[in-house]
C-alpha cells in the first residue's frame, strides 16, 4: 500500500462548502471538566485551514463508549466550550447527530462558521458503520475531512461510511500520522530500530512479525518478553506468560535469525513476590527467574544494554511500556527508554498509548519527531493492515 497517495484536504476546494470534519475528541473528562484537551488541540490545524478557506464546518466525533443512544454523560458539550475558547470563536453545539437540530444548524451555515454535532455513538448505527447514518452524515455536507486517526482502525458510519456518499480526504492529523509511520516503514532512514513492550505477545504478534521485514534491530521488554523466555524452556515464575504463543515466539526468533535482524531480550529482570506497587522485589538473571516471582520491570544492565543498541540508530519506533510504568517502583525501565530514545539524534516514533503518556510526562514530547494520537491504530497501521479509514479516502 502506497501510504502517501490520498487526497488531503488541501486537494479540494472548500470555500462555500460545508465540510463535515470527522475529529477526535475522545478527551478525559471528569465530570464536565476536560483534563486534557491534547486531541482538541491536534485538531487545529486542520479546523483553522478550513476556516482560513470560507469553508462551513461541521465537526464530529465519538467520546467514550455510549450504548448507542444519548447519555449526557457522554455529551461533547464540554469540547464545544474548549474548542470556542481555542479558536477565538463560538462554536455551536447540535443537540443531536443528524436529526433535526443537527439539519437545520448546518442549513444555517456561513463561510468561516463552525458547528459540532452530538456525540457520533449517541446513534446505534454508528459502529454498525450503518449505512443508512452514513447517508445521513453525508447529506449534511458536499466534503467529508478524516482526521481522526485514533479512529481510522474502525469501520464506522462516520469514519468510513460517509466516504462512500461524499468526496472524502484527510486532514492534516492523519496525514502526518501516514507520513511518519509510513516513512518508517517504507523508507526508514537507516539503521531502524524498534521496541516493543506491553504485556501480551498476542497483541502484537503481527506488528513483531511484519516489522521483522523492515527493521535492524528489535528490542522486546515488558510482559510480553516472558513468553519469549519461557518458549525457550527458561523458568518465568509467576510473569505473565502465553503458552499458546510459543510456537510463534520461537518462529520470530528464528525469523529475526535468517533474516539477520538483531533480537534484543532483556538479560536482567526486576522480580516482585506479588503483582502489587509495595511488593518486595530483587534483580535477577532474565533466565532464570524463581518459583513464586513475577517480572515486573527490566533489570539495570537491560537499561544499558537496550540504550546502547538504540546509539547511532536512523530512526526509533516505540511502542509500549518496559514494565508496570504506572508504579513509580517499575517505571525505571520505561524512562531509560524515554531518555535513550529522547536523547538520540533519530527520527523518533512513539505508537501511542503508555508510551505516549509516558513520554509526555517525562517532558520528553517536545524532543520526540512524532507522537502518534492512536494506540491501535498505530499498531494495525505497524502490523502492515489497512486502516478503513484512511482505505475509504480519495486516492490523488
Amino acid at each position: 500500500m502506497n501510504v502517501l497517495n490520498k487526497k488531503t484536504v488541501e486537494d479540494v476546494a472548500v470555500a462555500g462548502k460545508r465540510v463535515l470534519v470527522r475529529c477526535d475528541f475522545n478527551v478525559p473528562l471528569n465530570g464536565e471538566t476536560i483534563t486534557s484537551d491534547k486531541r482538541i488541540v491536534a485538531s487545529l490545524p486542520t479546523i483553522e485551514y478550513l476556516l482560513r478557506h470560507g469553508a462551513r464546518v461541521i465537526l464530529c466525533s465519538h467520546l467514550g463508549r455510549p450504548k448507542g443512544a444519548p447519555d449526557p454523560a457522554f455529551s461533547l458539550a464540554p469540547v464545544a466550550k474548549r474548542l470556542s475558547e481555542l479558536l477565538g470563536k463560538e462554536v455551536q453545539m447540535a443537540t443531536d447527530v443528524v436529526g433535526e437540530s443537527a439539519q437545520s444548524l448546518a442549513a444555517g451555515l456561513r463561510d468561516g462558521e463552525v458547528l459540532l454535532l452530538e456525540n457520533v455513538r449517541f446513534e446505534k448505527g454508528e459502529t454498525k458503520n450503518d449505512p443508512a447514518l452514513a447517508q445521513q452524515f453525508a447529506a449534511l455536507a458536499d466534503v467529508f475531512v478524516n482526521d481522526a486517526f485514533g479512529s481510522a482502525h474502525r469501520a464506522h458510519a462516520s469514519t468510513t461510511g460517509v466516504a462512500d456518499y461524499i468526496p472524502a480526504v484527510c486532514g492534516y492529523l492523519i496525514k502526518k500520522e501516514i507520513e511518519f509511520l509510513g516513512a518508517a516503514l517504507e523508507v526508514p532512514k537507516r539503521p531502524l530500530a524498534a521496541i516493543l513492550g506491553g504485556a501480551k505477545v498476542s497483541d502484537k504478534i503481527g506488528v513483531i512479525s511484519n516489522l521483522l521485514d523492515n527493521v535492524d534491530t528489535l528490542i522486546v521488554g515488558g510482559g510480553m518478553a516472558y513468553t519469549f523466555f519461557a518458549a525457550q524452556g527458561h523458568t518465568v515464575g509467576t510473569s505473565l506468560c502465553e503458552p499458546d504463543k510459543f510456537d510463534l515466539a520461537l518462529e520470530m526468533l528464528q525469523k529475526a535469525k535468517d533474516k539477520g535482524v538483531r533480537f534484543l531480550l532483556p538479560v536482567d529482570t526486576v522480580v516482585g513476590e506479588a503483582f502489587d506497587p509495595q511488593t518486595p522485589s530483587k534483580t535477577v538473571d532474565s533466565t532464570q527467574i524463581p518459583d513464586g516471582w513475577m517480572g515486573l520491570d527490566i533489570g539495570e544492565k537491560t537499561r544499558v544494554l537496550f540504550a546502547e543498541a538504540l546509539k547511532g540508530s536512523g530512526t526509533i519506533i516505540w511502542n509500549g511500556p518496559m514494565g508496570v510504568s504506572e508504579w513509580e517502583r517499575f517505571a525505571a525501565g520505561t524512562i531509560a527508554v524515554a531518555t535513550a530514545v529522547a536523547d538520540s539524534d533519530a527520527i523518533s516514533i512513539i505508537g501511542g498509548g503508555d508510551s505516549a503518556a509516558a513520554v509526555q510526562k517525562l517532558g520528553f514530547a517536545s524532543k520526540m519527531s512524532h507522537i502518534s494520537t492512536g494506540g491501535g491504530a498505530s499498531l494495525e497501521f505497524l502490523e502492515g493492515k489497512e486502516l478503513p479509514g484512511i482505505a475509504a479516502l480519495n486516492e490523488k
